[in-house]
């Protein structure tokens, strides 16, 4: 089984590249999968980290794609509620790149 090393401690990772367990997450970990991807964290990014955070919270599993966009439109507005912006800040896919930084599971639908 893959792992990450975060602070001097080993965190299991799935064949993705996804934290197994979700509730281990620590904000820096974001910072350092960005890190590796060349993506520089900006306070949009943590915006739709933190939001993905509070919905798997609340709902038990992470959205794909097209629930994300709607769902974030919902919240902070049709200029962030969309595909283009999502892509921006998240160039590998929105909902699987942002649910890998924010430590949750690899979204419904998403091959």
């Amino acid at each position: 089984m893959p792992q990450m090393e975060f602070e001097g401690k080993q965190y299991d990772l799935d064949e993705d590249g996804f934290l197994m367990d979700w509730e281990g997450w620590l904000p820096g970990m974001a910072t350092m999968m960005a890190e590796k991807d060349g993506v520089e964290l900006t306070q949009e990014h943590w915006d739709i980290i933190n939001f993905l955070r509070e919905y798997f919270i609340k709902f038990q599993i992470a959205p794909m794609i097209k629930i994300l966009v709607k769902e974030i439109g919902k919240v902070m507005g049709p200029e962030k509620g969309n595909t283009k912006y999502l892509y921006k800040l998240f160039p590998a896919g929105p909902a699987v790149q942002a649910c890998r930084y924010a430590g949750l599971p690899k979204p419904t639908g998403c091959v």
